[in-house]
């Protein structure tokens, strides 16, 4: 059944299933081509009659994984100039006053690839719990977060403001309330949402957040910024000047990012580089001073965000993920491990003895992968954790220890394993076809209540309770028998990174 509601810009039609109405593509900013190209989003042209929103829209041009990580992450490239669009599933279309809980989700994908029409982000499920789900697409690579030379900046991050804004205004006609906003997100999108809660702009459009694998220390400095736009250019062919990198094509700029990750793989000048040292990723969020003023993680230590209940938390094995699929973990070497371990600032010596410790049959690239799972996904939300602790601030932490039937079991509790449970589908790549029902249910019965409360802990009885970690560092345990609460668990490792991470 077709079902209509009116937005701002006009009426939209939606269709019904199983008591849920999706509408698909929907355009919250105009398209960001021609003389939108490299600048802030605009507002969307209204329409006369009603728009079909029966099919997901283009997504923002993208690279795509590569083998062997496409067997793993499916590929959402839709080719169009109209991405700046968003899906919403609902309960109760054109139900208006005393509106249901909103979560609007901020896909992942390094920066540079993702999109909210992915199978794996279907809101039905969550909807028919009784929220409104949106799902949106931003700018990436280097048309979403370069620092330009005319000082523009951030223009995804200005995409998402665009949605939230757009969420604002409109979503009361699909059955949601305005004042009960959560974003929430994985990976790139969970450090996108922490950004995002460090943005003055950005402040009153949301009320909750939820960051998955993502916390506040990834983002450039300005002038790491500079230095990663001035050599982008340079390796597109093209003038480093705005005018010269909007008029260039999508294409020329993914394979100049793809080049500069290339240069960047072999290098630890953090000092130079930032976080784009190694190459794992090359554009970030820029702390340019005006978008954004200060570190996502430094905003946090001053208060920033404090009035806004946060949900976050990791994966047990997060990097298995990037290493397992290429043979990475193998070829690992304690000479190596301690390289590694020296490069990041650690005492190689004290840090095997302790990681050993918990783990005496672990390989060497066992070994390397929790190492740079608390570098860069675990230690990071401990300290956003900290950082709000120190203003009353209420934070939730999970760890998800489910581990993935993909590779034979090897992934064990890998980087986005959790995403499928906590959508409600659960039948996937990284989750096979026999994931634990009960699992999902835990999980979105606590995403959900805390939208709807700001507790995760009131989500029908299906978890213990969830004290917040500033409360002795309480730490929810989900996926490895009954969900736990553990007080600062790993506590020895946990200090390795002291002054460090």
């Amino acid at each position: 059944m077709e079902i209509t509601v009116r937005t701002e810009y006009g009426r939209l039609r939606g269709r019904e299933s199983e008591g849920v109405t999706a509408f698909l593509g929907v355009p919250y900013a105009a398209p960001p081509f021609g003389p939108n190209r490299m600048r802030p989003p605009r507002p969307p042209e209204p329409w006369a009659g009603e728009r079909d929103a029966l099919a997901y829209g283009p997504t923002a041009p993208q690279p795509g994984y590569r083998p062997p990580m496409d067997a793993l992450v499916p590929n959402a490239e839709n080719p169009g100039e109209d991405c700046l669009n968003l899906n919403i599933w609902t309960p109760a279309p054109g139900r208006t006053g005393g509106g249901l809980p909103v979560m609007v989700w901020i896909h992942g994908g390094a920066f540079v690839n993702g999109a909210g029409s992915l199978d794996l982000y279907h809101g039905a499920r969550l909807a028919a719990d009784g929220v409104v789900c949106v799902t949106l697409n931003y700018r990436l690579g280097a048309e979403g977060f370069l620092l330009l030379p005319d000082g523009t900046a951030n223009l995804a991050l200005l995409d998402m403001r665009a949605a939230l804004c757009w969420v604002r205004e409109n979503i009361a006609a699909f059955g949601g309330d305005p004042d009960t906003v959560t974003v929430f997100g994985e990976s790139a999108g969970a450090m996108n949402i922490c950004t995002l809660m460090a943005m003055p702009a950005a402040r009153g459009l949301f009320h909750r957040a939820i960051a998955q694998s993502g916390a506040g220390h990834h983002t450039h400095t300005a002038e790491t910024g500079r230095r990663i736009t001035e050599r982008l250019a340079a390796l597109a062919g093209v003038e480093h000047t705005t005018e010269a990198l909007a008029a260039a094509s999508p294409q020329r700029l993914m394979a100049a990012n793809t080049a500069l990750a290339q240069e960047l793989a072999g290098t630890r000048d953090t000092e130079q580089w930032g976080e784009a040292a190694g190459g794992a990723v090359t554009v970030l969020p820029v702390v340019d001073g005006a978008t954004l003023p200060a570190r996502p993680i430094e905003a946090a230590a001053t208060g920033a965000g404090a009035g806004i209940p946060l949900l976050t938390g990791t994966n047990t094995d997060e990097v298995r993920f990037f290493l397992v699929p290429r043979g990475v973990h193998h070829q690992v070497t304690e000479e190596l491990l301690r390289t590694v371990l020296a490069g990041h600032g650690v005492d190689a010596d004290v840090a095997l003895t302790r990681y050993r410790a918990t783990r005496p049959d672990a390989g060497w690239g066992e070994l390397l992968c929790t190492a740079l799972t608390d570098h860069a996904y675990r230690i990071p939300a401990v300290r956003l954790a900290e950082a709000r602790a120190a203003h009353g601030a209420n934070t939730y932490l999970y760890e998800f220890a489910w581990r993935s039937p993909a590779l034979d079991g090897t992934l064990g509790a890998c980087h986005a394993c959790e995403i499928g449970f906590v959508f409600g589908n659960t039948i996937g790549r990284l989750t096979g076809t026999a994931a634990p029902r009960e699992l999902s249910d835990q999980m979105r019965g606590a995403w959900t209540a805390f939208a709807r409360t700001g507790d995760p802990g009131t989500g029908g009885g299906l978890l213990p309770h969830w004290p917040a970690y500033r409360e002795r560092r309480s730490v929810l345990r989900l996926g490895d028998g009954p969900p736990t609460v553990h007080q600062d668990p790993a506590a020895e490792e946990r200090l390795l990174w002291e002054g460090i991470r």
